[in-house]
């Protein structure tokens, strides 16, 4: 029996807490976008939001947390409930997400509530997802206790990381918040690791497979994607995203009053 927590090494948790630093960082930076947007361009900053803090910063947190994880017996994934994951992640973000900016400027909490409450239970979610995403010729078991507290840590963290969306702004803030949540979501994920306890069955067969080729795969498309959002966020300001909007507004304000004075 190889009682939590697993081997997990120094390198692989510094670098999944990296991975949840930028997903942060990023997802944080095209929230201010999409705070200063209107139509289907907040639309566009909030999905990128979601995919960078669900997909990246939380998803692809966990798996890199999972490739170094000695387990006491070798470890496959499902692969269709590991991508069902990745999409609890992102989908469970974006509505917390629009929960919380819906209301943008409301001073009161239960917004910020509502959103922490449905986008922390679906981060557990995930994190219990891709756990069950894992073929092992072994029995795993969870102390309900420690389960409830990561369920916990993961609520109180997504109403942390959803104010920061409605309320940071500028790098140096940004960068500090990103840290934070960096934390939390790590933090979460440790938590929910060292609620597990794993029985190696030596009866069973051994398992083979090459699925974390496949995560390996899906975490470099991520690094990918942030090179690419992060250009995007280079190339765009929230300057220039309010002088847009204000321009397409003042263009629909013409032409209405136009056809206005056209029907006298």
């Amino acid at each position: 029996m190889f009682p939590s927590p697993m081997d997990m090494g120094t390198v692989t948790p510094i670098t999944a807490y990296l991975i949840a630093f930028v997903g942060s960082a990023l997802g944080l930076l095209s929230s201010e976008r999409a705070r200063n947007a209107t139509g289907a361009s907040r639309n566009g900053w909030l999905a990128v939001a979601a995919v960078s803090i669900g997909g990246l910063g939380i998803w692809g947190m966990h798996f890199t947390a999972m490739l170094g994880t000695w387990m006491g017996a070798n470890v496959a994934y499902d692969i269709p409930v590991t991508l069902l994951s990745m999409v609890v992640a992102i989908v469970v973000v974006a509505i917390g997400l629009v929960v919380a900016l819906r209301h943008d400027g409301d001073e009161r909490f239960w917004p910020l509530a509502a959103g922490g409450l449905v986008t922390g239970l679906g981060v557990a979610a995930m994190h219990y997802t891709g756990m069950s995403a894992i073929v092992i010729n072994a029995e795993i078991t969870y102390n309900p206790g420690i389960v409830a507290l990561s369920v916990a840590i993961a609520v109180v963290a997504s109403i942390v990381a959803l104010w920061f969306t409605r309320e940071v702004t500028g790098p140096l803030t940004v960068l500090g918040a990103s840290l934070v949540m960096g934390l939390a979501v790590t933090g979460m994920h440790y938590t929910g690791m060292h609620a597990m306890s794993v029985t190696v069955d030596q009866r069973a067969a051994i398992i083979t497979g090459n699925s974390e080729e496949l995560i390996m795969s899906l975490i470099i498309a991520g690094a990918g994607f942030s090179v690419i959002i992060t250009f995007l966020l280079a190339l765009t300001s929230p300057d220039e995203e309010r002088r847009e909007e204000a321009e397409v507004l003042e263009r629909v304000l013409q032409r209405t009053e136009s056809r206005r004075l056209g029907q006298r």
